[in-house]
């Protein structure tokens, strides 16, 4: 804890941004920007370092490693999206699943659930599996469904406009973009 009482990191406010890592920036580009509704803001790049050790000091990637381009991307209200594509020697093309060491998945609230999902199916994306629907539990009243980009990153899509289950027993709230700032 600070002088102040309040433990963490001082100063915290929230996440600025998440960066992830694409096969194809162009791809990713068209992807997050005509099907996910994104706003692209910048870019970056290309970076590297052909003789010392600058990218495995700070990045952590193969000293040979190059940042072809990276760029900035705001979709809505939350973090905003720093999307690399790199080159390099030991670079691994298959994302990590949900189950390995670094799995992740990016969540993406909307509305109207039934509406977002018609949407991406018809705009051709593999949807993993139906719809669940929690109606008991900490997270009843939420809506959920997974769904891969084109290059096999999975993402979720979740809903759960009337509140979550865990809302009846505690004042303590997650963080929700239909309400940023509650």
């Amino acid at each position: 804890m600070d002088g102040n009482g309040k433990r963490g990191v001082p100063g915290l406010r929230g996440v600025e941004h998440i960066g992830f890592t694409v096969p194809d920036i162009e791809q990713a580009t068209r992807f997050f920007v005509d099907v996910i509704g994104c706003d692209y803001v910048y870019r970056l790049g290309p970076f590297r370092d052909p003789d010392g050790d600058w990218m495995t000091r700070h990045l952590n990637v193969h000293p040979r490693a190059e940042v072809k381009e990276l760029r900035f991307f705001r979709c809505g209200f939350g973090p905003n999206f720093e999307i690399f594509e790199y080159s390099g020697p030991d670079r691994r093309a298959d994302p990590p699943r949900n189950s390995d060491v670094g799995g992740h998945h990016l969540a993406f609230y909307v509305d109207d659930f039934d509406a977002a999902l018609a949407y991406l199916k018809g705009h051709g994306l593999t949807i993993l599996g139906e719809p669940t629907i929690r109606h008991e539990g900490p997270s009843a009243g939420q809506t959920w469904v997974y769904f891969l980009t084109p290059w096999g990153m999975q993402l979720e899509m979740v809903s759960f406009p009337g509140g979550k289950g865990y809302e009846r027993d505690t004042a303590m709230r997650l963080w929700h973009p239909a309400d940023p700032a509650a």
